[in-house]
């Protein structure tokens, strides 16, 4: 979510006549913004707030601006801890972002603005997005939940949805672009439509996207195992592009720790949930969250956690140590519990969680897999020589896209199985970020697949030319980037994009 926000802000900025900066030079304006979901984020803002006091001392007229999470919650604080910082704006408020630094900008002094309700759908603002290939799409925003350990909902406010015919048109429009995949974003994506009078309407949403033509995977994020429902693994199932991949947060095994953490499902719901999601999809991978040390965690407690995480068989999980945050039921509750024995607790859980993830990938060696090429998720690439992409099922795999490949068959459609095809003799054409490959799995480790054969097919898409379009593009403010059309609520940008004022 806080990805997809800071997309939006990148557009607003684009839109009002910035441009980035380019690489290596100083920036006239630096964005931070921040979550506040676990204590680091606190320490971080404020360490890296402290480093650029002396750049910003160097550069008149530089403008240092925070938003999101922590500063809806701190406010005021952040001027008073950091007088150097030119604007404070909320998670309410992202539009603002330009008139708030103009004005600073104008007063010569600082602007703390923050709003109590959403005045904008973050969707309906423009946006600069990441990748060319995939794009998140916001269905809703905020959470009715009240989990004690979670300060999200005093932050985000209360869940509101979009209407289905306002998301499936910026689905079809991002597909126009190019994009082959789409996440569905929500703090609860299966509670969707609630507000709009259709408890079903997710499962609907789903199958809709299936109709889109040129989407290729949908996914999403995150559904509350309280109100998952039938339909939506028949959806799952039934719907070609949706692909078989399930992020499920499941905090803790026990039903007394869920209950503390007032988590409305206890663990045999969530096992029967994965039961019936692998009868529909055997082949679907699972990942979770999980908090280690909750307030009142006994030893037979973390057993529990233990039990669910090798009876659920998770592909991944997103393992946390508890944080208190102010504000929360939590952080007052009787139990808190030492850092030794958490970590020591943490460590167990992540050596059995790599356990069970090893053991699953290692089945998947010398199965055939379709990767839509990614950039930048393969850290080591250049040293290795290799590309990195995502499986349908979501694993991250590095492959060789060997150059005496030729591409196979070409258009096959999401979940058309083609047969083998043999490298032909010579060099094929290069595979770029958003082309979608088939190789052979070659090797496992824990949290990701090699490839180290050659490709079984390489289709060029188009997303793949928006990317080798950006890269011969004309040189932004200096630098590399390639200026790219905001992405507005159903309606893409037309026309020429406006001169940029400044960078």
């Amino acid at each position: 979510m806080n990805v997809h926000d800071s997309e939006r802000l990148s557009g607003l900025l684009e839109s009002a006549g910035y441009l980035p900066a380019a690489p290596g030079s100083e920036a006239d304006v630096v964005v931070f913004n921040t979550c506040a979901v676990r204590e680091n984020a606190d320490n971080r803002l404020y360490g890296n707030l402290g480093q650029l006091v002396p750049v910003k001392k160097s550069h008149p007229g530089m403008q240092i601006a925070v938003g999101g999470c922590l500063a809806q919650k701190d406010r005021s604080k952040i001027l008073d801890r950091a007088p150097w910082v030119d604007v404070v704006f909320g998670t309410h408020n992202l539009h603002r972002l330009p008139v708030l630094l103009e004005r600073a900008r104008h007063n010569a002094s600082a602007e703390l603005e923050i709003a109590e309700a959403l005045e904008v759908f973050p969707s309906s603002l423009p946006t600069r997005r990441a990748s060319h290939h995939s794009a998140w799409v916001s269905i809703s925003v905020g959470c009715d939940n009240t989990c004690t350990f979670c300060i999200v909902p005093s932050l985000r406010g209360r869940e509101r949805d979009r209407r289905p015919a306002d998301v499936l048109a910026e689905v079809e429009a991002l597909v126009g672009e190019g994009a082959l995949e789409i996440t569905l974003l929500g703090q609860n994506v299966n509670s969707y439509g609630r507000s709009l009078g259709d408890p079903g309407a997710f499962a609907k949403l789903l199958v809709a996207c299936g109709r889109v033509d040129g989407l290729e995977r949908v996914r999403f994020t995150s559904p509350h195992p309280r109100d998952f429902t039938d339909d939506v693994i028949e959806a799952m199932a039934a719907t070609a592009n949706v692909c078989h991949q399930l992020h499920m947060p499941l905090q803790s095994g026990s039903d007394e720790v869920l209950r503390r953490m007032r988590r409305s499902y206890r663990r045999e719901r969530f096992l029967g949930i994965v039961e019936r999601v692998r009868a529909a999809m055997p082949d679907a991978a699972i990942t979770t969250d999980i908090i280690v040390g909750f307030p009142g965690e006994t030893e037979a407690d973390f057993a529990d956690t233990l039990d669910v995480v090798r009876e659920a068989r998770f592909s991944g999980a997103f393992t946390f140590q508890y944080s208190p945050r102010p504000g929360t039921p939590a952080a007052t509750m009787d139990g808190q519990i030492d850092r030794a024995t958490v970590a020591e607790r943490y460590a167990r859980l992540v050596a059995l969680q790599d356990e069970v993830s090893w053991a699953q990938n290692r089945e998947l060696v010398g199965r055939r897999v379709e990767l839509l090429v990614a950039e930048g998720e393969g850290r080591k690439d250049d040293a290795t020589g290799r590309l990195s992409g995502r499986a349908r099922d979501g694993r991250l795999v590095h492959f060789r896209a060997d150059p005496g490949a030729r591409p196979g068959p070409g258009g096959a459609p999401a979940g058309v199985a083609v047969g083998p095809v043999a490298p032909a003799p010579g060099p094929g054409p290069a595979v770029r970020p958003g082309d979608v490959v088939e190789t052979v799995v070659t090797r496992a480790a824990p949290h990701h697949l090699t490839a180290d054969g050659p490709l079984l097919s390489h289709r060029r898409t188009r997303a793949g030319d928006a990317w080798e379009l950006g890269r011969t593009a004309p040189a932004v403010g200096g630098g590399a980037t390639a200026a790219r059309q905001a992405v507005t609520l159903g309606m893409p940008s037309v026309g020429p994009a406006p001169s940029p004022s400044r960078r």
